[in-house]
């Protein structure tokens, strides 16, 4: 369904956890071999899309950082346009929540969030595929949020198979006070450190099944923790904490800092955050949200 164009558009932009992350080796074409499955979480980015003149494609995010013409909404934005061949206008208003250079994904979610709201505000009918083509000319793992929800992904992050919905997971999610550039964790990761995808593909057999998913750490395996585990103290001092505080499992999501702890109950999880709040800057009590389909919200 189209939306008025006259009218602002509000979409959120969930951020993502890697229940697994499998790094399988080294492409020819330099990028790295993964395999995961991806979920997306509660924790989100709001966007507000305001009408503009034809041509004028703008945006302002309430970190000033980000206001530059590399955020990935916008290039988003341009993208669209230059791909439809249209003479449209946006002005993006973009609230962050999603901590920067955590592994949630949150630009990678703001860049697919653009593309999907504006085919839709726009009434362009492009199709998934196209805008699955488009996601992966911005990134890696912009086409994973064209879908949303759970997914194993493939490729270095662009190949993208929807899995049936996760069991609902309560997460408690804490970002240590240390950011970790991607490219450095994988440039650190030597042949040594290579998975093959078993992890990744039992937990796919499972949650395809509708099967619950054994919520431990060496069920949801990710290659790259161990590294940044080693390398950047913050992190696993984090890790101990919310361990202390009682999480069963936890895991560190894409290439870090950011850890997360899954919980099927309330109650449990509401306790680790509790303990975790007093200690951790950054932590939050959400959950796993369904497909990319929830995501516009006005």
């Amino acid at each position: 369904m189209s939306h008025d164009p006259a009218r602002p558009l509000l979409v959120r932009a969930p951020a993502k956890i890697n229940l697994t992350l499998d790094v399988l080796g080294k492409r020819a074409d330099g990028y790295h071999e993964l395999a995961s499955v991806m979920q997306t979480i509660g924790l989100h980015d709001t966007l507000l899309l305001h009408p503009a003149p034809a041509g004028a494609l703008t945006l302002v995010c309430d970190l000033a950082e980000l206001n530059g013409g590399d955020n990935l909404a916008l290039r988003a934005a341009r993208l669209i346009v230059e791909h439809a061949g249209v003479p449209r206008g946006v002005h993006i208003e973009l609230h962050k929540a999603i901590p920067l250079q955590g592994g949630l994904g949150g630009g990678s979610s703001d860049g697919a969030a653009v593309l999907r709201a504006l085919d839709r505000w726009w009434d362009l009918r492009l199709g998934t595929a196209t805008l699955l083509d488009l996601a992966g000319r911005l990134g890696s793992d912009v086409p994973f949020f064209i879908l949303g929800g759970t997914a194993r992904i493939g490729g270095r992050g662009e190949v993208v198979a929807p899995l049936p919905d996760l069991i609902p997971l309560w997460l408690v999610v804490a970002k240590p006070p240390v950011s970790i550039p991607t490219p450095a964790v994988f440039r650190a990761l030597t042949p040594a450190g290579y998975t093959d995808s078993v992890a990744t593909d039992d937990l796919a057999v499972h949650i395809a099944a509708g099967t619950p998913p054994t919520l431990s750490d060496a069920a949801l395996r990710n290659a790259l923790e161990a590294g940044v585990l080693c390398d950047y103290p913050a992190v696993a001092a984090t890790r101990d904490l919310l361990l202390r505080a009682g999480a069963p499992c936890v895991r560190m999501s894409g290439s870090g800092p950011t850890l997360y702890a899954p919980f099927t109950d309330l109650a449990t999880a509401a306790e680790v955050h509790h303990a975790a709040l007093a200690l951790c800057a950054q932590v939050w009590l959400t959950h796993t949200v369904g497909p990319a389909t929830h995501t516009p919200c006005g």
